[in-house]
């Protein structure tokens, strides 16, 4: 299993006058287990966090290694590690059509032309997506563009995967699928989420609170404890 290590890892945005705001304090945390929940408010530092783990965000202080690979001094190595993906799926699905995006994704693994085409529309159908593997992007329902980014990021086949809330878009029936896939991936998982029942199927549980860690521990006690906090 992976190893994420944050050692007093805080980050600070810059204000118009000049002034600085802090959206992570100072964090130590060492996450070892396969299925990692992160819950929290809206702007509470979840995403922070998240993009922290595979350099997408530097620490301004502190430092994050990922399998003792520093995001500061080794950021390629650590991308290729962590895989991330993102709340809006149009923010990572840059080709035409799902099958062409995943084939992009696969290009750093000097496949042929034939067998990127073959991984990539294999990727599509674990998903459910084969029907769909030559639409364009923006004929898609906003679940199917999901489950093709979450597609495309697996078929490099990263040992961690890095999800800024994943469900928000999906309706039940997709809600579902994405759990149970996510449920048999061999990958460490990071999952930020308001879905309380995919912070329930994990092994910890974070609650972020004003860009604090405010609970670490197991998920039923963090759920309870970021629900006393909304309440």
């Amino acid at each position: 299993m992976s190893l994420i290590e944050l050692e007093q890892a805080g980050c600070t945005v810059e204000l118009a006058d000049g002034s600085h705001r802090t959206i992570l304090s100072p964090t130590t945390l060492s996450l070892s287990e396969q299925r990692i929940a992160v819950i929290g408010a809206n702007g509470s530092g979840k995403s922070t966090l998240l993009r922290l783990l595979n350099g997408l965000l530097l620490p301004d202080a502190g430092r994050v290694r990922v399998n003792g690979l520093d995001t500061r001094q080794q950021p390629t190595a650590v991308r290729r590690s962590v895989g991330f993906v993102f709340t809006d799926p149009l923010s990572q699905l840059v080709m035409p059509t799902p099958v062409e995006d995943i084939e992009l994704s696969l290009r750093r693994l000097k496949l042929s032309s034939a067998d990127r085409r073959a991984a990539a529309l294999t990727a599509l159908a674990a998903f459910g997506l084969a029907h769909v593997a030559q639409n364009s992007i923006y004929e898609l329902s906003g679940g199917e563009r999901q489950l093709v980014a979450l597609a495309a990021v697996l078929a490099v086949d990263p040992a961690v995967l890095v999800l800024d809330e994943p469900s928000t878009l999906l309706d039940l029936r997709n809600t579902r699928l994405l759990r149970a896939r996510l449920a048999a991936l061999p990958q460490q998982l990071v999952i930020s989420t308001h879905d309380l029942d995919f912070a329930l199927d994990c092994d910890r549980a974070l609650v972020i609170e004003a860009g604090a860690v405010a609970f670490d521990g197991a998920p039923a006690d963090a759920v309870a404890r970021y629900r006393a906090m909304a309440s």
